[in-house]
């Protein structure tokens, strides 16, 4: 909703699907990969050509993007070890190959003392 809003007030609606997108995929591995009490934020920028929606959290992990088509390779009807409630079914991974494919660009600043920015900039 924010981020529907946000490009609304700046002009920029027609963005919000991929933003939205987007910033759910950033915030959802934030979160998955930060350990519990870290820190995350998030900033909503407008650029000149678009906007740069960045997300930094306290982890030192470093993301690595599967190719889109390797992250879904192999997906099938689950087999019975697939069942089993603490199996990892290895479906994990979309995320990142998601926001390459629709952001103009995208990548990972590190910051001192540690933690990371995981960026996505989206034009216009």
């Amino acid at each position: 909703m924010l981020v529907e809003l946000r490009l609304s007030a700046w002009g920029m609606a027609g963005l919000r699907d991929d933003v939205t997108l987007i910033a759910s995929e950033l915030v959802s591995n934030a979160v998955v990969h930060t350990p519990d009490g870290g820190e995350i934020r998030v900033r909503f920028t407008r650029v000149a050509c678009g906007v740069l929606l960045a997300v930094w959290d306290s982890s030192d992990g470093r993301p690595t993007i599967k190719r889109l088509l390797e992250a879904v390779a192999g997906d099938a009807a689950p087999d019975a070890a697939a069942l089993d409630p603490g199996h990892d079914d290895g479906t994990g991974g979309r995320g990142l190959p998601i926001v390459e494919a629709l952001a103009a660009a995208c990548g990972v600043t590190p910051t001192e003392p540690s933690g990371k920015w995981v960026w996505a900039r989206c034009a216009v």
